[in-house]
């Protein structure tokens, strides 16, 4: 008999409650869903159920069978949907969180992509800088920066490292002059990034086999959109810290100058996040895929 088919009778059985109702459930006869158990019992040699005229039980060593058998029909199933996968083309609604800038510049653009290339596969983005809850959102996706809370049931793959930039307008540097090194920065005015909650960021600056060094920078000037710091800072109000997607074009166009050259910028990840199933749906998949693929070249 074919193992993987006496394991499927048997979790059924074992699901059901009795061999009567597991034949009806799977078209056999009743002795033909006895002989897929007794074959699984004689092969290991341990008794899986224990069977009167009146009852069954499963047996312990039958009980922890039962649940690795469920594990390995859900694996087989999952690797017999591959293949489906690889014949067909993702459909349905993907809905996407992602944090705002980040999604609307870099996220959206290639999720968009995708879309022209499968029509049948509809977007749902969402722009948001609050950290979602996946199930309870019902989402299908979550696109996060920075470090990451480990959560029960969630899977996370890195698809971008962003590099930060300390940057300023020549019209600044010109005024009040250019911070050499770290330790100046105290010395300047600053535009700084406040997250929702009121949390203020610190600016990161890496160190070869140590923490990142956490500078605080004293401002009057506080925002919770980074779009809205490159612009004050192109504008001459002070330092910024932000990532160099963001500000680049700026940069080649010599409305923000970059600083601290000597000092390597700060790597902040940003990662794709789902819910854990034993089969991750192809429209997740192929969107995972595609920012991974696309993202790192969007970063320099």
């Amino acid at each position: 008999m074919d193992r993987l088919t006496s394991m499927a009778v048997f979790v059924k059985t074992v699901d059901l409650g009795s061999f009567a109702a597991t034949a009806a459930a799977l078209d056999l006869s009743g002795p033909m869903v006895g002989k897929h158990v007794r074959f699984l019992e004689e092969r290991l040699g341990v008794r899986l159920i224990n069977r009167t005229t009146r009852r069954q039980s499963l047996t312990d060593f039958g009980r922890a069978y039962y649940e690795r058998c469920r594990m390995v029909l859900a694996e087989a199933e999952a690797a017999d949907a591959l293949a489906a996968d690889q014949l067909s083309e993702p459909r349905g609604k993907l809905r996407v969180i992602m944090p705002v800038h980040f999604g609307r510049r870099c996220v959206a653009p290639i999720l968009l992509e995708l879309a022209q290339r499968y029509p049948a596969l509809e977007l749902d983005l969402s722009f948001s800088d609050p950290i979602a809850d996946l199930a309870e959102d019902g989402c299908d996706l979550a696109i996060r920066t920075g470090n990451l809370e480990d959560q029960a049931g969630v899977m996370a793959r890195r698809v971008a490292r962003q590099r930060m930039v300390v940057c300023a307008s020549p019209s600044y540097l010109e005024m009040h002059g250019l911070p050499r090194q770290i330790e100046d920065l105290g010395s300047h005015q600053t535009i700084i990034y406040r997250r929702s909650g009121r949390v203020i960021q610190p600016w990161l600056f890496p160190r070869h086999g140590q923490p990142a060094l956490e500078v605080m920078p004293v401002s009057r000037l506080r925002f919770d959109d980074l779009a809205a710091i490159a612009d004050t800072a192109a504008a001459g109000m002070g330092l910024a810290w932000l990532p160099y997607w963001l500000v680049r074009e700026r940069i080649q166009a010599g409305a923000l100058v970059p600083l601290l050259s000597d000092q390597p910028g700060f790597l902040y990840e940003a990662y794709a996040l789902w819910l854990q199933t034993p089969h991750l749906p192809l429209k997740v998949r192929l969107a995972v895929d595609a920012l991974a693929a696309a993202l790192p070249r969007l970063m320099t």
